[in-house]
């Protein structure tokens, strides 16, 4: 992933470094658990803790013992060994590469995952706080990009409040799907090393034991790890859209924090342009195209080939590392957000009152006129509207088949804009459990 579209905490998850450390634990603890049941001498296992725990792998030294032995776990434990010396033997007893390769991974993505929930908490905070603060803002609810009814635009902020509530939720079941490990040698069957050593390692690792490994941890659960941040990123570009689409110029309810000093467009000084949603939008199409190959790569062979390898090394780092970035950066619009409680009283007017259509029409069904009926009278007082001949509620009491059915007192109580917002008590309770 590129620098530009990094944050250093999740960066430094997917480093050489970090890998082969977490590679030494995995063998160590393997070491212990087989020192445990005599395979090999105690004091080996102490000795290969102590000297490869203080250990800093050169991994330029590491990458030039791959170019000639065309494998890199086998490279990292040539390298280890120059450090444990006599007793590196009995390292990597009776494991398979994937053993290594495999755990690690998952460690790495049970690490990435605990940075994302930490990202989630801080977006869900952010929302929430702007969600109370406008509550019971009102702004028009728009279906097909059109005029529809009033909302508020705390409202939109509790929907995206409980999207990403759920969001977290499928997280951390994703956490839970990818944090196994295996350790049961060439082909998953423990022919030459103890289960006890694979239970040893998970529980020292935070993992849990995979039931049955081939000679891989099965890629259905990295295809749902993989699924689920891509429909975070999902998430991610359904609100970044809307607030794209409320910083328009022709409605401009809402748009991101301009800071002193900033430029929008190096011909137009004028502009101000939604670059960080538009930015989260490119972002989210990517961590979704990570989701296809992670799919593709349950499919191996047998009971294990690398097909799935060249892909993982790519879509570990970049998925986890773009989202992270990603749910960063909503969060930082989100809490910056300029929101026009003005505008948003202006567009709700726009239309000279069309929003309370519904009302009127079922204010006439419950005086008898049939719902066809009433149906056609609202829309012929409508219409003209539309082509700026009139506004909505004059053209109602001027119509005699309209107020044969109700008064003009009636027919004025029907544009109460609060009738709109008597229930956004029972949403905020819904979804925050106050009001």
């Amino acid at each position: 992933m590129i620098p530009r579209y990094s944050r250093p905490e999740m960066v430094a998850i997917w480093s050489p470094e970090t890998k082969f450390r977490i590679w030494f634990e995995i063998e160590a603890h393997a070491c212990d658990a087989l020192a445990a049941i005599g395979v090999i001498p105690k004091d080996s296992a102490k000795t290969i803790w102590e000297k490869g725990g203080s250990a800093v792998f050169d991994v330029e030294k590491i990458d030039a013992i791959e170019r000639e032995v065309k494998h890199d776990v086998i490279a990292f434990l040539t390298h280890l060994g120059e450090f444990i010396g006599p007793d590196s033997r009995f390292v990597h007893q009776g494991m398979t590469s994937s053993d290594v390769l495999d755990t690690c991974f998952n460690v790495q993505l049970m690490r990435a995952s605990d940075l994302m929930l930490a990202d989630l908490d801080a977006l869900l905070a952010a929302i929430k706080r702007r969600a109370f603060e406008h509550k019971m803002t009102p702004t028009i609810g728009r279906s097909h990009g059109i005029h529809a009814e009033p909302t508020t635009f705390g409202i939109k902020l509790a929907l995206a409040y409980a999207e990403f509530d759920r969001c977290r939720d499928r997280l951390k079941a994703a956490r839970a799907e990818i944090a196994t490990c295996a350790i049961s040698g060439a082909v998953g069957t423990f022919a030459n090393i103890d289960p006890s050593v694979e239970e040893h390692v998970a529980k020292a690792m935070g993992l849990s034991v995979e039931p049955v490994s081939t000679q891989v941890i099965p890629r259905d659960r990295h295809a749902m790890y993989f699924a689920t941040l891509g429909v975070i990123a999902s998430s991610i570009e359904r609100l970044a859209t809307e607030i794209r689409h409320l910083q328009r110029s022709e409605v401009l309810e809402a748009e991101e924090y301009f800071s002193p000093g900033q430029k929008g467009s190096s011909a137009m000084p004028h502009k101000r342009n939604p670059v960080l949603t538009e930015n989260l939008t490119g972002l989210a199409r990517m961590v979704r195209a990570f989701a296809m190959p992670a799919m593709e790569n349950v499919a191996l062979w047998h009971e294990r080939d690398i097909s799935h390898s060249s892909v993982e090394r790519m879509i570990g780092p970049d998925a986890t590392i773009t989202l992270d970035f990603a749910l960063a950066r909503l969060t930082g619009v989100i809490d910056k957000l300029v929101v026009y409680p003005e505008n948003m009283q202006k567009n709700l007017d726009r239309l000279g009152g069309l929003v309370h259509s519904q009302r009127v029409m079922l204010a006439l069904t419950q005086k008898g006129v049939s719902r066809e009926d009433s149906y056609r009278l609202v829309q012929r007082n409508a219409m003209p509207v539309w082509r700026g001949e009139g506004d909505f509620l004059t053209l109602l009491k001027a119509d005699p088949e309209v107020t044969a059915a109700l008064s003009n007192a009636e027919i004025e109580e029907k544009f109460d804009l609060g009738y709109h917002l008597k229930h956004v008590d029972t949403i905020f309770k819904r979804v925050f459990g106050t009001a």
